[in-house]
């Protein structure tokens, strides 16, 4: 019995335990989160407090150097403000990235010599409407805000008993002046190219398009270089959906620096595993601006020269500015040779090897004749001999890209006839393998664009021709196809409009038909404004008066 008793005893204090805990917990969890929402709203209100001006101007000159400090480009300049001296002022700027003599003239100078009724209470209304000869002036209220603009190249004014700084935009960095961009050549058209300030290239396309429905987004993105990004499109002709996704794309973007477009590239592309480019690039303002036209966004990028193209078509790589600067009938020309051009670069090396190893039969007899002489020599079948020549040639054209552009120049000249002569010469490689490398050089120079896909398509297709003759040749070529057609750009199919075909964008696919037929933008991405002009504006002469002699 005793035994019995002290087991009902325990049981007991267990049940009175557990209802203690259960109470206890009940009521808990409002008091954990009341405390828990007043310990971070004064954490909050600690942090605002921490970040917010003060009204003590030696505070705020002491924080500003506490955040700048070991910066030896920081200038802080102290002075009165006003005939009798009675407001104490400072301002804080970078060196090198301020105009000097803009701060001397329309900052300190106006200040000092203030005539109007300033006292300390309404110093800072009088100086921002009455006393700044600034265009561009706003208020910073936070350290962040007055640190941010200082970064910028802005000029920061502290004023005594004031928690409010002014800031003003007083930039002077040196920048490159616009010029032709020496990546692309022209022969009509504008000879203007983009820069690496983003706003002389906003300032660009705002000169190209007149129009307020020329929009742009600013954005901030990289956490330590805080990089402005800047969203170009045409209200009105864009298709919305397509702004949307690249606002969102860019904000997922989580890293510490960008300091240049092809950091945005990697992020936003659709097939990241591909090398198929699926956003395009271009230096110059009036390709821009004809994308923008066509109902494309534009990024672009401050440090850089390259703007950002979404959606991006690989046909685009076949279309050049010149097309609709010239006459359509040698523009279409043109245009097919740049299709041949890149068949040649990409296959011709292939092709010769299959031909060589596999297919002698294709061959006309004299011409097979003459390879199997200039081939008899050489130490390597015709794969190793093509992947070696290919190579040197790859090599060469790094070289000359890499190099001062005189030296380059040289370099790639006589290195290309150099190697020539010396590996027929020596029995390394045949001439006519050296004529085929030849071929498949001057071919990757007619679409600039593509080198980089060209390039590695050409040594796939050598391999498979190499060990599959030109069967192997034919399924890398499906299988490149096949990858073309699954790819996408923002949503948009990357073979428009062969696949899906879109006959009404068919006439600047192979063909540049005159402008007066180009009635309608691509129908993929020009949603909210397909018509691009009227539709009879065909030129005709005038009609001969009756009568007249």
């Amino acid at each position: 019995m005793p035994i019995k008793k002290l087991v009902d005893e325990l049981h007991r204090r267990k049940y009175r335990s557990r209802r203690q805990q259960q109470n206890t917990g009940s009521s808990d969890p409002s008091q954990n989160n009341s405390q828990t929402n007043s310990q971070a709203d004064t954490q909050g209100s600690s942090q605002d407090n921490a970040d917010s001006l003060s009204e003590n101007l030696d505070e705020n000159l002491q924080k500003i150097q506490t955040i700048f400090e070991e910066s030896s480009d920081l200038i802080t300049r102290e002075f009165k403000i006003g005939a009798d001296e009675s407001i104490k002022a400072f301002i804080v700027m970078l060196n090198g990235l301020i105009d000097v003599k803009a701060v001397n003239a329309d900052l300190i100078k106006p200040l000092m010599f203030l005539q109007h009724d300033v006292n300390k209470s309404n110093a800072l209304n009088v100086i921002k409407e009455s006393a700044l000869s600034v265009a561009m002036v706003k208020e910073g209220h936070s350290f962040t805000d007055v640190t941010e603009a200082i970064l910028s190249g802005d000029t920061v004014l502290f004023i005594e008993e004031s928690n409010i700084a002014l800031i003003a935009a007083l930039h002077g960095w040196k920048a490159r002046n616009v010029d032709q961009p020496e990546t692309t050549a022209v022969v009509r058209g504008p000879r203007e190219g983009f820069v690496e300030s983003i706003g002389t290239n906003m300032a660009l396309l705002r000169r190209k398009m007149k129009n307020p429905a020329l929009k742009f987004y600013q954005m901030q993105i990289g956490k330590q270089t805080k990089t402005t990004i800047c969203v170009a499109y045409l209200k009105g002709i864009v298709d919305i959906k397509i702004v949307d996704e690249v606002k969102q794309r860019l904000q997922r973007i989580d890293t510490d620096s960008i300091l240049e477009s092809g950091y945005i590239e990697s992020y936003i592309e659709d097939a990241p595993q591909s090398i198929f480019p699926t956003v395009g690039n271009s230096e110059k303002p009036d390709i821009v601006s004809a994308k923008l036209l066509e109902g494309r966004v534009a990024i672009l990028v401050d440090g850089t020269p390259f703007v950002l193209t979404v959606p991006y078509l690989f046909i685009e790589a076949f279309q050049n500015a010149e097309d609709y600067y010239s006459r359509p009938f040698y523009s279409s020309f043109i245009r097919w040779l740049r299709w041949l051009a890149f068949f040649f670069t990409t296959t011709t090396p292939a092709l010769y090897v299959a031909f060589t190893t596999y297919h002698q039969e294709f061959l006309p007899p004299a011409l097979l004749v003459t390879i199997a002489a200039a081939e008899e020599g050489t130490p390597f079948p015709s794969m190793v001999e093509a992947l070696l020549m290919q190579t040197i040639y790859e090599i060469l054209r790094e070289a000359g890209v890499r190099l001062p552009r005189p030296v380059g120049q040289a370099v790639s000249i006589v290195g290309a006839l150099v190697i020539g002569d010396a590996a027929i010469s020596s029995g390394i490689a045949g001439a006519p393998m050296v004529v085929v490398t030849a071929l498949t050089a001057i071919s990757s120079f007619v679409v600039p664009s593509l080198v980089d896909i060209s390039t590695l398509a050409r040594f796939i297709l050598i391999i498979l021709a190499g060990s599959s003759g030109l069967y192997g040749v034919m399924l890398g070529f499906i299988v490149f196809v096949t990858h073309q057609v699954s790819l996408r750009s923002l949503g948009v199919p990357y073979m428009s409009p062969l696949a899906p075909t879109t006959f009404s964008d068919l006439k600047d696919l192979f063909i540049r038909v005159p402008l007066w037929l180009m009635h309608t933008r691509p129908r993929l991405f020009g949603g909210e404004n397909p018509t691009r002009q009227k539709s009879n504006l065909r030129p005709t002469p005038p009609n001969d008066p009756k009568g007249e002699n």
